[in-house]
């Protein structure tokens, strides 16, 4: 009986800590093209951009864009990043952008020189920009890291997935909206 009666504890903080928001240990969660089509967000508050000048969604306008909320120090971000950078490679010379919102959960991850590394470490050469307070995040009401919104070529949101996995149908969302062979 001691036992059961001391293990309520560590049961009622494991299921606090799977509905906290902003974790994603699991395949995620998609919204699909018919539950979708919402307009994106402008870009807001981001600074620091790497491998770019600022973007805009307006001046996207034309592309599709995959929006990529992640943060360095997440294991389950980081291991979305080989996904995500063979992508980029596959489809950029088509009509094809990825931005990369880093948005940090950690004082530390608020370093510049720190996700500088991070993008040299993972080999990430798609635009980059810092969101150290949130208010990209926010003004997309995301949730999650890492977490993908797929924008067609008119700025509206026709595809989202938070946390990993996904890869084959994020690849040929991207594929049919470029009308490439994917």
């Amino acid at each position: 009986m001691r036992l059961s009666i001391m293990s309520i504890p560590v049961v009622a903080l494991a299921l606090i800590a799977s509905t906290l928001p902003g974790r994603s240990d699991d395949a995620g969660a998609t919204t699909t093209v018919a539950e979708a089509k919402t307009a994106a967000s402008e870009f807001t508050g981001l600074s620091n951009w790497q491998n770019s000048a600022p973007l805009t969604m307006a001046g996207l306008r034309g592309k599709v864009v995959l929006v990529n909320f992640w943060t360095y120090g997440c294991v389950n971000c980081v291991n979305t990043l080989p996904h995500v950078t063979k992508l980029y490679a596959k489809y950029k010379d088509k009509g094809f952008v990825i931005v990369g919102v880093h948005t940090p959960e950690f004082p530390f991850e608020r370093s510049t020189s720190n996700v500088q590394a991070a993008l040299k470490r993972h080999g990430i050469t798609y635009p980059v920009a810092q969101d150290n307070n949130s208010a990209t995040w926010n003004a997309w009401h995301n949730q999650y890291w890492p977490a993908q919104y797929i924008v067609d070529q008119s700025g509206r949101i026709v595809y989202s997935h938070a946390g990993e996995g996904a890869y084959d149908e994020i690849d040929r969302t991207v594929g049919r909206l470029l009308n490439a062979q994917s």
